[in-house]
């Protein structure tokens, strides 16, 4: 097992340092200061578990299931299953029930990258001990510039259906838990990684990017109408930004205005396309905390896309006012419970402090406040990828 229990609960500790190219600070208070007295403690905490451990990339775990090479990320569709009516034939979807008997090894070696490194970044800022900075920099040398060990920059094996296809367009939500380990690798250049190491994951990052823009499954997976492409814009926004790919940030600038924010947000502020699916409440989070990652990694002066609405009031505020209420309480929830893991939600949803800050609204972030930042439940964390928010604010 690759990430024990207690590396999964301390996980969720968010990290403290400002980071360049932050988004402004928004609605007059100091987010900054805010997170760091809220999670000062817990970064340290997990930043003295995490300098002990040394890095796995996915070479260290290969598959007997996967059709790629040791350096091809590989994963299972979470929601196939075996055929009873045709035990030798493809597997078959059940939404929102996770097949157990999956391979998990490369996710679960990505997600310990998202919960380590970020960390001992953060605890680097906070400290100025060395030690947490020259191993978050092993991290970076490990996974994206040593031959070796690293990962090929696509995702043409990921979320494969056994005995049906390899790899689909879905797989690409997997690399989700590279945005915060993108946003922490700007930390570091010129401290703990040389020039050509940095340059060399610049590249990596220049390069899975070209990927997700070019290839057909980046493709498909950019236009799909869910969470997928909330996803898939969130981690191009912060892969072009560790890249340097500024026209490709703009881009994605009007790419919220007219195509995401229109086409999955419901009048209400719903996501309609969530409340449709087996786990409604958890999607409906998902979506959100995403959504308000794109915003914080986008907004800038002029162009702030928490005060953006649609001529019909919709935009990310109206968003969090739909669900913050049920997070608030969950016993008000009016659509169907979630098939799975309803019970562990909810956390500490990063858009609570993201649409409190960005949006004014003071009663998001004391429940923020108040909700558990350290969910141990592996679906939760899974889908949890903003668990540092200072590298954020």
């Amino acid at each position: 097992m690759l990430i024990s229990r207690r590396l999964f609960c301390v996980g969720g500790a968010a990290a403290l340092g400002h980071v360049a190219l932050a988004a402004p600070k928004q609605s007059g208070t100091d987010g900054y200061a805010l997170v760091a007295a809220v999670d000062r403690e817990r970064v340290l905490r997990a930043a003295k578990l995490y300098v002990k451990e040394k890095p796995q990339t996915i070479t260290s775990f290969p598959s007997e299931k996967s059709p790629g090479g040791v350096h091809d990320f590989f994963s299972q569709a979470d929601y196939f299953w075996p055929d009873p009516k045709n035990p030798d034939g493809p597997y078959r979807e059940r939404d929102g029930q996770s097949n157990p008997d999956n391979f998990v090894g490369h996710r679960k070696a990505m997600i310990a990258l998202s919960i380590q490194m970020p960390a001992l970044t953060a605890a680097w800022l906070l400290t100025k001990d060395r030690r947490y900075g020259e191993r978050a920099a092993e991290h970076l040398r490990a996974w994206f510039v040593d031959p070796a060990t690293r990962m090929n920059t696509n995702l043409e094996y990921a979320q494969g259906v056994m005995r049906g296809v390899t790899g689909r367009s879905y797989g690409i939500i997997d690399t989700l838990h590279l945005v915060e380990v993108a946003r922490a690798a700007t930390v570091l250049q010129g401290k703990f990684l040389s020039e050509d190491e940095y340059t060399g994951v610049k590249e990596w990052f220049r390069s899975y990017l070209e990927w997700m823009n070019t290839s057909k499954k980046g493709m498909t997976e950019r236009d799909s109408a869910n969470n997928h492409s909330t996803c898939w814009a969130l981690q191009a926004a912060e892969f072009a930004r560790v890249a340097g790919e500024e026209d490709m940030r703009d881009e994605l600038r009007e790419r919220y205005k007219n195509v995401i924010l229109p086409k999955q947000m419901g009048a209400d502020g719903s996501f309609p396309l969530e409340l449709k699916r087996t786990k409604p409440y958890s999607y409906s989070i998902f979506n959100l905390d995403v959504m308000a990652g794109l915003c914080q990694s986008l907004s800038r002066k002029g162009d702030d896309l928490f005060a953006f609405t649609l001529s019909d009031g919709r935009g990310v505020c109206k968003g969090a006012a739909f669900l913050f209420p049920f997070l608030e309480d969950k016993t008000r929830w009016p659509f169907a419970k979630d098939v799975e893991h309803f019970d562990a939600l909810p956390v500490r949803s990063p858009s609570l402090l993201f649409c409190g800050l960005g949006c004014g609204r003071g009663e998001y972030i004391a429940l923020w406040k108040r909700l558990n930042p350290d969910p141990s439940d592996a679906e939760i964390i899974r889908n949890f990828p903003i668990r540092q928010p200072l590298l954020w604010v």
